[in-house]
C-alpha cells in the first residue's frame, strides 16, 4: 500500500519473530531497498545493552570460536543479569534486550538479520559508509538500510574473521574462509586492497540441499527432461551443468545428485563447499589456500582429483572446472569414471569452445567420454529473476574428430514450456543396449521416473534422505518386478 512519501511494501515477512523481518519498499523511483525493521532501543536500553553485553563478554569464555553458532543465551539467565543493572525494566523489553544480545553476542551484529533469510544468497559491503547489498532469490540486487562506519567495519571484519577462526590483520588483508553455519566468506582488511577500506562478502547456502523436486516446483525443468537425466544419471553418464554466474549451476547438480545410486561411492571436489548429498558413501573435500609463503601447502583442485582418482571412486564431481584440473577430468571420464561438473559458460557452443581452447584445452579426442551438456540461465520478467534450464545436449565425437551436439531439449522462454527436439538419443540408445531393452521398455522406463517426479511433493519428503530412501525404493521394485517377469 503506498505511503504519502510515495514508498511502497511489495513484500514483507518475518525473520525472527516477533522482533524482526524484512520489507521490501520501492520508492517513487521504481527502485527497490531491503529493509530490515528491528524494534528500537531507547537510549536508556542502549546504555543496559552495552552493559549486559560486557557482562557476558567478561563472565562467557568460548574456546571453540565455533561453538557460538551452537550456544543459546536463555532468556532467563539473561533476564537476571539485566535485572541486576534496571530491576525496574518492563518484562516486554526484557525480551527485546534478549534477542539484541543474541544478535550481537552470538550473532552477526547488524546484519543477523540477513542472515536468517532464506530469501538471500549474498550479503555484500564494499566499504565505509556503502549501503550493504543483498542478492534476493525474488528481486535479484538489493542495497539495504544497514551501513557500516570506518571503524565499525574493521572490528566487524575481525569478528566475521574470528567466526571464521582465521586471522586477518594489516599484513595478511585477505581471509576466504567458512563460518560456522556453513556460509562462506570473503574478507579485506583496511585500505591495503580495497580504496573504499575492509569489505566483506558472505554467501550463504541453503539448508536443506536443492532436490529434483524443488527444481520442478520452481519450474526450472520439467518432470519429463529430469527423467530423462535421472536414467543417464543412474546408468553413468557423464555430464557438465554449463551456466553464467548465479544460474543456478551448482544447485542442478546437487539436485540431479540425489539419482547416483544409493550406495555408489561418491568424492566431491570443491573451492567453496556447496555439495550436499544425503549418501553415506560420499567423500567430500575442498581446496586448501595459505598465506605461508616458500612452502608447498597449498592443496588444489588438480591434487584434490588426482588424490580421488586413486580411491577407485565410481562417481566424481566437480564443483566448477577451469584450468588444468580440467584435464584430470576428462582423463578421468575416459578411464571408465562418471563425473560431473559446471563450467561458466552461455551457451553450448560457448562451453566447447572454453573446453576444448586455452587455459583449459581439453584433446579433441576426449570429447568421447562426455555425454551430456546441460545449458541453464537466469531469466527476468514481470520483474522477477528466476532459473531456467535453456537446453540438454548430447556431445558427439566424429570419426574425424569434429566436436558436433545433438539438441534433446529445448525451452520456450515465452512460455516456459519443454519440448523434445531430437527424435533418436545416443545416450537412449547405449543404455538399451546396456541392458537388452528395446525402445517401448525405455518409453516406460522414463514413463515411470516421470510420473514419480510429476506426482512427489516435497512435503512428503521431510528429508533429503527421505527422497533419496524414496527414489531408490522406486528403482529396486521396479528391478523386483523385472527380475520376476
Amino acid at each position: 500500500m503506498p505511503h504519502a512519501d510515495g514508498l511502497t511494501c511489495i513484500d514483507r515477512y518475518w525473520l525472527r519473530p516477533p522482533y524482526s523481518y524484512a520489507a521490501i519498499i520501492r520508492n517513487a523511483a521504481n527502485i527497490l531497498t531491503y529493509t530490515l525493521v528491528e524494534p528500537p532501543l531507547t537510549s536508556r536500553e542502549l546504555i543496559l545493552l552495552q552493559e549486559t553485553h560486557e557482562y557476558l563478554r567478561d563472565t562467557v569464555v568460548l574456546e571453540d570460536p565455533h561453538e557460538n553458532y551452537r550456544v543459546k543465551l536463555q532468556l532467563s539467565d539473561v533476564a537476571r543479569i539485566i535485572r541486576h543493572f534496571d530491576p525496574g525494566i518492563p518484562e516486554e523489553r526484557v525480551g527485546i534486550l534478549h534477542y539484541y544480545l543474541e544478535r550481537n553476542f552470538l550473532g552477526y551484529g547488524k546484519i543477523d538479520g540477513l542472515m536468517h533469510d532464506e530469501n538471500i544468497e549474498d550479503i555484500s559491503c564494499n566499504g565505509d559508509g556503502v549501503p550493504v547489498y543483498v542478492y534476493h532469490r525474488a528481486h535479484a540486487s538489493l542495497p539495504t538500510t544497514i551501513r557500516f562506519s570506518g571503524d565499525e567495519l574493521n572490528l566487524f571484519i575481525m569478528k566475521l574473521a574470528q567466526k571464521a577462526d582465521k586471522h586477518i590483520s594489516l599484513t595478511t588483508p585477505l581471509v576466504d574462509a567458512a563460518l560456522p553455519d556453513g556460509s562462506r566468506t570473503q574478507l579485506t582488511f583496511s585500505n591495503v586492497v580495497s580504496t573504499r577500506g575492509s569489505s566483506f562478502t558472505i554467501r550463504k547456502f541453503k539448508a536443506d540441499p536443492m532436490t529434483p523436486l524443488d527444481l520442478i516446483a520452481y519450474r526450472t525443468y520439467s518432470p519429463e527432461v529430469l527423467a530423462f537425466l535421472w536414467l543417464a544419471v543412474e546408468n553413468r553418464k557423464s555430464m557438465i551443468v554449463v551456466g553464467g554466474t548465479a544460474s543456478g549451476k551448482t544447485s542442478t547438480m546437487n539436485a540431479i545428485s540425489f539419482f547416483i545410486p544409493f550406495n555408489a561411492k561418491i568424492v566431491s571436489l570443491e573451492d567453496t563447499r556447496e555439495i550436499q548429498l544425503p549418501h553415506e558413501n560420499w567423500l567430500p573435500t575442498q581446496t586448501r589456500e595459505t598465506t605461508i609463503s616458500s612452502t608447498r601447502v597449498d592443496i588444489d583442485l588438480f591434487s584434490l582429483l588426482r588424490s580421488a582418482l586413486r580411491q577407485r571412486p565410481e562417481f566424481i564431481i566437480v564443483g566448477e572446472v577451469r584450468g588444468r584440473e580440467a584435464q584430470t577430468l576428462f582423463q578421468a571420464m575416459n578411464s571408465g569414471h562418471t563425473t560431473y561438473s559446471t563450467l561458466h559458460a552461455g551457451t553450448i557452443q560457448e562451453a566447447i569452445n572454453r573446453l576444448a581452447h586455452d587455459p583449459i584445452s581439453i584433446p579433441r579426442a576426449m570429447f568421447g567420454a562426455l555425454d551430456l551438456i546441460v545449458i541453464q540461465s537466469l531469466h527476468y520478467r514481470g520483474g522477477e529473476i528466476y532459473r531456467q534450464c535453456d537446453s540438454v545436449h548430447e556431445i558427439i565425437l566424429t570419426p574425424d574428430g569434429e566436436i558436433r551436439w545433438s539438441t534433446l531439449y529445448e525451452n520456450d522462454p515465452t512460455t516456459r514450456e519443454f519440448r523434445r527436439v531430437a527424435v533418436r538419443s545416443q545416450v537412449l540408445d547405449e543404455i538399451a543396449a546396456m541392458h537388452g531393452w528395446d525402445d517401448e521398455t525405455v518409453v516406460r522406463q522414463l514413463a515411470l521416473r516421470e510420473r514419480f517426479l510429476r506426482e512427489g511433493r516435497k512435503e512428503e519428503y521431510s528429508t533429503a534422505t527421505a527422497l533419496l530412501a524414496a527414489i531408490r525404493n522406486l528403482e529396486v521394485s521396479h528391478d523386483v518386478r523385472k527380475t520376476e517377469a
